[in-house]
């Protein structure tokens, strides 16, 4: 695994005053045994339809903490999430305007963050049961589609399904899915397993987000709801302003990956 090994057993605390210093890299690996979790941050005025939007979408969409109106940390996350984030973006009707390892200055009072769950949350619990994770072996970020499965609208949000895929031998693919479906509360189980154009996927080699990783001989690709999602929802139904994470530079949380498995 190309990951360091230094950056898995650092504390969240830890990590984010290296991503407050300005480090930008994809968080997969980091913080062994810490939850780590999407942003979404939206006026108070687009909050209501967010949640909705999360609650009608809990695969692609599990909210794990909510913020007040302004506030810049919550009970999971001691930390400042303008700043303590390795990368976020920016959008203005829909468009994305700028990505930058810091949004002090673009924050706004009414802003309503949503911490949301993330897939990395179960891959050591994957690689303990054999099964191994390929961007994790290559030490780039996970690749992220956009589908062709609208998710339920809410209000005035909507959009498409996005999924993370990883390739898992085709022995394995029963592990992966009992592994992951233990952790409902970070996505959960494969809500699709083999062809990717069944998602309206034409083209595994070149992801949405993230980083194209080697399907090796016997290899079957399995896709996971993917925590991406409200940012496309945000460029599908274009709310005047939005900040988010920049796909796979997680928030990481003070949580712990325990509290989200079910035995």
């Amino acid at each position: 695994m190309i990951v360091d090994a230094g950056v898995t057993r650092l504390t969240p605390s830890e990590a984010r005053a290296r991503f407050r210093g300005g480090l930008r890299t994809p968080t997969a690996g980091w913080c062994s045994g810490w939850t780590q979790a999407n942003l979404i941050a939206v006026p108070r005025e687009q909050a209501y339809d967010v949640l909705l939007f999360a609650q009608r979408n809990p695969v692609p969409c599990p909210v794990l903490d909510v913020t007040e109106p302004g506030e810049v940390s919550c009970e999971i996350f001691d930390g400042d999430l303008r700043t303590d984030l390795p990368a976020y973006r920016i959008y203005r009707d829909g468009e994305l305007v700028e990505e930058t390892t810091d949004v002090t200055t673009a924050w706004r009072d009414d802003l309503v963050a949503f911490l949301i769950g993330c897939s990395f949350t179960f891959e050591a619990a994957l690689l303990d049961a054999g099964v191994p994770v390929r961007h994790l072996e290559a030490g780039s970020n996970v690749p992220m589609y956009r589908t062709d499965r609208s998710c339920r609208d809410a209000g005035s949000i909507g959009g498409p399904l996005v999924v993370s895929m990883r390739p898992v031998p085709a022995a394995l693919v029963a592990t992966a899915v009992r592994v992951t479906s233990r952790y409902p509360a970070v996505h959960g189980a494969p809500v699709h397993v083999g062809d990717p154009s069944a998602l309206g996927i034409a083209d595994l080699s070149a992801p949405d987000f993230g980083d194209p990783v080697e399907i090796q001989a016997g290899e079957v690709p399995v896709f996971w709801g993917c925590g991406v999602t409200p940012q496309a929802a945000v460029i599908a139904s274009r709310p005047p302003f939005a900040i988010a994470h920049a796909p796979g530079c997680m928030a990481i949380t003070d949580a712990r990956d325990s509290q989200f498995v079910i035995p």
